[in-house]
């Protein structure tokens, strides 16, 4: 019942989502009727169960009846209807007809007909005894309306595209279409509100959904846009507020879902509050169908051979640990392993000999092919699957992508650099295959002087070097970042013994890149020339830094006898942030908004999801080198 009416709620405020807030909600509290529901919002108890018929029955505790706003009812709107109030019984008399005994009570030959179904095929007799019915009239100055139609999906059209269309969020959209595909496809017949008030999508501007939580100051510091601005592009904004769940029109140059600036991290381990065992699987390619366990000296050599059996053993000995620091926080966890033998074959075995449809996620596979292919099988029931170390090429509704995108590291030092509270000089070098990229960072800094590697006089081929008169003139007092975009070792190599010269006590010289390729860490490129020039860049993780050794360096050192490495921190770090996420909401999608921000020993998380997709990972660090040649997590 409650289901039914909250449903009917949730119908008719999206069909009057343009009509200025016609109807509110309101839920039945203890000792209320629906005269004094009705005498608290001004309208007549006829106008509320024309919209809540089934609270003529019975009124329930914690239920929802739907409000005509007072305010908003015109009294030309006003209606008749009749309301069943009982029977009379009638015995026919001689010579007695339908019509002269619907006369005699005022009412329809068909209401007759209706309460006595038999006289539909039999004819009226002396001594029949027949139900007459009674009726009241009830005037009501609201009309039920046809708060749904059917809608035909057309061709590139997702679920945010019809929300927006319509006027409502896509959380709506879903529960007005209970068994609605994840992804729409062309000719989809779906539910909608039934109003003309149609939405175009306009090509030419981006498309962003409000979060939870997110209020227009939150809004500016993510999308660099005011209230004011928003509401220009988005009038309703005026009459209706901000929702979470609503879809807005946002200008085509703003990258939606990203993060401008500091968000404050969160210590999930603080608010925990579902302390159901969670249940968890990890599938990782071990491939120990290879391994001989009976020869010690062969399983030694295939562990240090075999990347792959090396990379997953790392992984899951973080996993263990993870559990261990869950538990101790009173998180119970119920893990099983498996291995996918980085097999399509075995994947496809191990989907149809176990049910996953009451797991709380799912870690793995590693490798993206795998991983999609597990993915799209538990997509249908709603199961969390997270992306360890690999960007996935299909983002389903129900992914986690662990692992921040190329262009998000990419924003994230343009961003660094632009928060830089001195006036700083900025010098751009490039090869000719990062011509796009420098480009970009020209359009970003358009007074930065930008230089392109040499080329070979005879052959016109790149030559992976500039010349010291390349720079003349290219830096001033102050600060100076240099960007160096490049995946050759041989020009990692010039330009950084360059700047080392140019380096004095007026100028500042602070090399940075979008990517730091191999090409830094080639044996020809010295890291004190790196140091020296403080190198930054963006990365997904932070080195751990093992003279600052924290509980989990510690615990693991005692137990394995060695430092944990990345993919042991990278398997520790996600598997207790998917935890503590589970434990601190009812389940992971609502634990991932764009709100919370986590950081563990490594890594750090923090989730936007697509409009028509899964969950991506969108923190960022920005490392440098330092004086004594470690590596540590820049601030400005």
């Amino acid at each position: 019942m409650k289901k039914l009416i909250l449903i009917c709620v949730i119908i008719l405020s999206c069909s009057w989502f343009a009509h200025a807030q016609k109807f509110k909600a309101h839920t039945v509290k203890q000792g209320e009727t629906v005269e004094s529901i009705a005498n608290k919002y001004q309208v007549s108890v006829s106008d509320i169960y024309a919209l809540n018929p089934d609270a003529k029955k019975k009124l329930t505790l914690n239920s929802v009846l739907i409000i005509p706003n007072a305010a908003a009812i015109s009294s030309e709107a006003a209606t008749e209807t009749k309301e069943l109030i009982g029977y009379t019984s009638h015995k026919v008399k001689r010579k007695e007809t339908l019509y002269s005994i619907s006369r005699e009570y005022n009412i329809e030959i068909e209401d007759i007909k209706k309460h006595n179904k038999r006289l539909y095929s039999e004819n009226l007799r002396k001594g029949d005894q027949i139900r007459i019915p009674k009726y009241k009239t009830v005037v009501s100055k609201v009309t039920p309306i046809s708060a749904l139609k059917t809608y035909k999906v057309q061709p590139k059209e997702g679920k945010w595209r019809v929300a927006y269309k319509f006027g409502i969020t896509v959380a709506e959209l879903e529960m007005l279409n209970p068994g609605m595909n994840e992804i729409l496809q062309p000719g989809d017949e779906i539910n909608v509100p039934n109003t003309t008030d149609e939405k175009v999508i306009d090509d030419n501007f981006n498309y962003y959904t409000v979060q939870k939580s997110e209020g227009y100051y939150r809004l500016k510091i993510k999308l660099g846009l005011t209230q004011e601005d928003l509401e220009k592009l988005n009038p309703e904004l005026k009459i209706d507020g901000l929702k979470e769940g609503m879809v807005l029109k946002v200008p085509h140059n703003v990258t939606v879902g990203e993060v401008v600036g500091e968000v404050d991290k969160t210590n999930l381990a603080k608010n925990i509050r579902n302390f159901k065992t969670k249940q968890i699987a990890v599938m990782l390619p071990f491939r120990l169908s290879r391994v001989d366990t009976d020869s010690v000296q062969e399983a030694k050599d295939m562990i240090k051979n075999d990347s792959r059996l090396s990379v997953s053993l790392d992984f899951h000995s973080g996993v263990l640990m993870a559990l261990d620091s869950a538990k101790r926080l009173g998180i119970s966890t119920k893990l099983k392993v498996f291995d996918t033998e980085d097999q399509p074959a075995e994947i496809s075995k191990i989907l149809n000999n176990n049910d996953f449809s009451n797991y709380d996620a799912v870690i793995g596979p590693l490798l993206s092919n795998n991983f999609d292919r597990v993915a799209r099988a538990l997509e249908k029931d709603g199961v969390p699957v997270i992306s360890p170390i690999t960007i996935p090429e299909h983002l389903f509704g129900n992914v986690f992508q662990t692992i921040p995108e190329r262009q998000r590291l990419e924003n994230a030092i343009i961003q660094y650099v632009k928060n830089d509270a001195l006036k700083v000089n900025v010098v751009i070098i490039a090869d000719h295959s990062n011509r796009a990229i420098s480009n970009r960072l020209k359009s970003e800094f358009p007074s930065a002087k930008q230089i392109f590697s040499r080329k070979d006089d005879k052959s016109g081929r790149d030559a992976y070097y500039i010349m010291a008169t390349d720079l003349s003139g290219a830096f001033s007092n102050g600060k100076n970042y240099v960007f160096l975009e490049t995946a050759n070792e041989a020009l990692v190599s010039n330009v950084t013994s360059m700047l080392n010269g140019l380096t004095n006590r007026n100028q500042d010289i602070i090399l940075v890149s979008t990517n730091k390729t191999d090409a830094f860490e080639g044996a020809n490129v010295s890291n004190y020339h790196l140091a020296s020039l403080k190198f930054h860049y963006p990365s997904i993780n932070k080195t751990l830094n093992s003279e600052q050794q924290n509980s989990f360096v510690k615990s693991y050192k005692g137990k394995y006898g060695i430092e944990p490495n990345k993919f042991a921190a990278r398997g520790f770090d996600l598997t207790l942030d998917v935890l503590l996420r589970l434990a601190s909401d009812d389940d992971l999608y609502k634990a991932s908004t764009n709100a919370v921000e986590t950081q563990y020993t490594e890594n750090k998380f923090r989730y936007s999801k697509k409009l028509n997709g899964g969950y991506y990972n969108e923190a960022v660090y920005i490392v440098k080198y330092t004086s004594d040649l470690t590596i540590e997590e820049a601030k400005l």
